[in-house]
């Protein structure tokens, strides 16, 4: 079997989970729609304020279902096209891209102390702009998180909130962002970041939607994936290397990590190539 036929065969396997969690994730909103509309019936009837607001909340979980039915249907429909053409797979963050009316998002999962555990993008630009947040510990997702509430700027009011990352997204190409927090119960666990996205879809609440699919029906539930159907990249590869690196100089984790992030920036490369260089013992810093 070919590189090209295991690949075309892998993309329709994934294709058919894909339609299987969107089938799954449509049957569950059909349930809650039930479960408002049961409770609406009975408010009615009674006038407690307990039914309205248990119409609402299963409401509001039931748009969230059909969100990540759509967002898997995207997906599903991206990994048949793959197959057909016999090209690389596709990556999940693009549908959710598509879904935010714009080309280039990001997904970012935290620590508890607010460090990237793991990053998601759905293009180049997007990505970049997530490893300069990483590296200049700053920027919209950052706020996101540590405030648990959404982040929107653009244009000029970047660099003047952010020295350094808003000029840094600019040579990538992009001028607006919306950050916004993936809040589980009292938990936040990432943050999803939009790129110039169209400002009649940031002020609908449809990024708020897209965000708490990703959070209950993507990152944690029944058909939950962390890895984002392999999109997802760990940086543990860059931990790696700060811990080699504080073996070398003697000093602390934090500084080594310090000590890449400064390198990466200086030489404008992505951080897990230096990190790899710092491992394989290619660059000493």
């Amino acid at each position: 079997m070919s590189a090209t036929e295991g690949g075309s065969h892998e993309a329709g396997g994934r294709a058919d989970s894909a339609w299987q969690r969107a089938v799954r994730a449509d049957e569950r909103a059909t349930q809650e729609t039930a479960n408002a509309e049961r409770h609406e019936q009975l408010f009615a009837t009674t006038g407690r304020v307990f039914h309205s607001t248990m119409a609402t909340r299963h409401r509001a979980v039931a748009e969230r279902h059909r969100t990540t039915a759509r967002l898997q249907q995207a997906y599903a429909l991206r990994l048949a096209e793959a197959e057909s053409r016999g090209g690389g797979l596709p990556l999940f963050m693009a549908g959710v891209a598509e879904a935010c009316g714009t080309r280039s998002a990001a997904l970012t999962l935290v620590g508890a102390d607010l460090s990237q555990l793991a990053v998601a993008a759905s293009d180049r630009p997007s990505r970049g702009a997530q490893d300069l947040e990483y590296v200049l510990t700053a920027g919209p997702g950052i706020d996101a998180v540590r405030d648990r509430r959404a982040v929107y700027a653009s244009g000029p009011a970047l660099e003047r909130r952010w020295p350094g990352y808003g000029s840094g997204i600019a040579a990538l190409g992009l001028s607006s962002v919306a950050a916004l927090p993936l809040k589980v119960s009292t938990d936040c666990i990432g943050v999803l970041t939009v790129f110039d996205p169209p400002s009649e879809l940031a002020r609908s609440g449809k990024f708020d939607e897209v965000a708490a699919a990703l959070a209950d029906g993507v990152l944690i539930g029944p058909d939950a994936d962390p890895g984002l159907y392999g999109g997802a990249d760990l940086r543990a590869v860059v931990h790696q290397a700060a811990g080699v690196l504080s073996e070398q100089v003697g000093g602390s984790v934090t500084d080594a990590l310090a000590l890449i992030k400064a390198r990466a920036f200086a030489l404008g490369v992505p951080l897990e190539s230096v990190a790899r260089s710092v491992i394989s013992g290619e660059l000493r810093l």
